[in-house]
């Protein structure tokens, strides 16, 4: 989205948010409200979240008489729907949004904000994740979304398959990675999966791959600076997974449905690259000590600048509409997806990491998947640039290496040239 389109965005959004106040009870909750809440796809599938969430949902109407209609929108479609929802004024009452869209998503003034009145409204600004609540918002500005899932990327390695080529430990290196995954590439085997088609999932590799090799997505003043040297070779780094190393699938470039997951928990990929995979593994009926997790790995020789990253601070944002007409019932419901006891249960499912520093130290969380999680979150994470344009980087960024991983796919040369042409375009489409 660009400022020019930001503008208009925006402006839309006032003149729709003007004519729906009219109609925003902003009442109290009770009996016979009914909300509609939009959820990320987090488990191995739509029906799989609907089956996670639904109880919790009767729970609040038992608590709070209000009904919640839930959608489990998938994350291919995820953002244009909310765009579309903030532009229109029409859709959901609360949704989830992927933390690195909040400032984007905030810039549209569809969003209600955090401040510190309401915010107590949801149990006080104190009980979250001071990270976490961070990356809900624009700088200097209240957020925009409160945290609900707390993610950090890391590597998973099917344990057997390392065992039988002789592989003793996980790789720490992208070296290593090309080396092990050689070893375990053959038959229906391949060494690492991708998710090549989905453009937010390339965009964040994209972030942690330009972190290790110098470079930044986004200038000081929030300009597009795609096409550095340092981007390019980051970028191509990841794409010569499948372009040059030859480990991953050709058919991972028409991967967007996290098909990726599905061939590590089914045999058919021995490494992957994922937030919090557990709970997608298991119910794929991937034992949790068939696999191991490990970081995810760094270059051997870090070039001038590179720094010590290798995850964004991902996470799930839940957030409330401007547009609802049951303000006080939203905040409700956030409170109650924030309470102690939802943050437990529903971390623990997802195997994610709580938002709220009050049950950090559940036994919940002390598996080993959430203890590198948790070490990444602590040391090794950056957030993503929280600038109105962000949204538009993943979705132009991600789309340029979804380009490149289809020529690899394909057999057509991934060079640099190709990689800083793909950039410069999406560069360009940002003005």
């Amino acid at each position: 989205m660009s400022r020019r389109h930001l503008a208009i965005l925006t402006a839309a959004v006032l003149a729709a948010t003007a004519l729906t106040a009219c109609g925003d009870s902003g009442g109290s909750s009770g009996a016979g409200r009914t909300l509609t809440y939009w959820a990320s796809n987090q488990g191995a599938s739509l029906e799989a979240d609907k089956q996670i969430l639904q109880p919790e949902l009767d729970k609040f109407e038992q608590q709070t008489g209000i009904k919640v209609n839930v959608e489990v929108v998938p994350w291919s479609d995820l953002l244009n729907r909310l765009l579309t929802a903030a532009t229109s004024g029409q859709g959901p009452d609360v949704v989830n949004i992927g933390n690195t869209w909040s400032a984007s998503l905030q810039a549209t003034g569809a969003l209600v904000e955090f401040d510190d009145a309401t915010l107590a409204k949801v149990g006080g600004k104190d009980r979250f994740v001071p990270a976490a609540l961070a990356a809900a918002g624009a700088p200097g500005k209240p957020p925009a979304a409160v945290p609900l899932y707390s993610l950090a990327y890391a590597l998973y390695y099917n344990k057997k398959a390392f065992a039988d080529a002789g592989v003793t430990s996980p790789p720490t290196t992208w070296e290593q990675v090309a080396e092990v995954g050689r070893k375990l590439t053959g038959g229906d085997r391949w060494g690492l999966a991708v998710e090549g088609a989905n453009p937010s999932e390339n965009a964040h590799h994209a972030f942690t791959f330009s972190q290790q090799y110098g470079g930044e997505w986004f200038d000081s003043a929030g300009r597009p600076t795609f096409d550095t040297p340092q981007n390019v070779a980051a970028v191509k780094r990841y794409v010569d997974l499948m372009a040059v190393d030859r480990i991953v699938n050709p058919s991972n470039a028409e991967y967007a449905q996290n098909q990726s997951v599905s061939d590590f928990a089914n045999g058919k990929a021995a490494m992957l690259l994922w937030q919090a995979a557990g709970s997608n593994l298991k119910s794929q009926n991937m034992a949790p000590d068939a696999y191991g997790i490990a970081p995810v790995p760094f270059p051997a020789a870090p070039p001038a600048g590179g720094k010590k990253v290798n995850s964004m601070v991902a996470g799930i944002n839940l957030a409330v509409f401007k547009h609802t007409k049951n303000a006080d019932a939203a905040l409700e419901f956030v409170k109650f997806m924030t309470s102690d006891a939802e943050q437990v249960a529903l971390n623990k499912t997802y195997g994610s990491l709580p938002a709220v520093s009050t049950v950090a130290s559940d036994p919940a969380f002390a598996a080993p998947e959430q203890k590198v999680l948790q070490q990444t979150l602590a040391t090794t994470a950056a957030p993503l640039p929280q600038v109105p344009d962000e949204s538009t980087f993943e979705t132009l960024v991600g789309t340029a290496i979804k380009e490149l991983f289809a020529d690899a796919a394909s057999g057509r040369p991934v060079t640099e040239e190709s990689v800083r042409q793909k950039l410069t375009r999406a560069q360009q489409q940002m003005r």
